[in-house]
């Protein structure tokens, strides 16, 4: 496997960022409307904020990314991303422990949609446990 490197993003980067937080959302089953400009402004809004992005590089091509809250104890995990043709190749977990060693932490928070079983699978396998349920209530379903 070829090495990885973690690379902070800036505002340049948030065209990518975009798009690959529309996989994202495609992906993990979120119910996101949103479309990759109103993303990209969204991202915009994060990492001018409370959040850092950080790209995961192979050979110099971002792979995927991550999107932390720097200003919670924990730190959260709001986005982890591999692109799709780098999966099951154990990318995701060395992605993860660079970003540990990165952010200098032992604890981290992450959300997992309820219907997204793969990224729960992938959550558990590196240690992850539940620790509690969020529910949300819509009428007139």
């Amino acid at each position: 496997m070829a090495s990885m490197k973690i690379l902070k993003c800036s505002t340049d980067d948030i065209p990518i960022l975009a798009v690959m937080n529309k996989r994202l959302i495609e992906d993990e089953g979120s119910t996101n409307p949103m479309n990759p400009e109103e993303l990209a402004d969204r991202m915009r809004g994060f990492i001018s904020g409370e959040y850092n992005a950080y790209f995961f590089t192979v050979d110099e091509t971002p792979v995927g990314y991550a999107l932390v809250r720097h200003t919670s104890s924990p730190l959260y995990l709001r986005q982890f991303y591999i692109d799709r043709q780098y999966r099951r190749k154990h990318y995701g977990k060395q992605a993860f422990q660079l970003l540990m060693e990165t952010l200098q932490v032992t604890e981290i928070d992450v959300d997992v949609l309820m219907n997204n079983e793969p990224g729960r699978r992938f959550w558990s396998s590196l240690g992850f446990e539940e620790n509690h349920v969020s529910m949300r209530y819509k009428s007139g379903k």
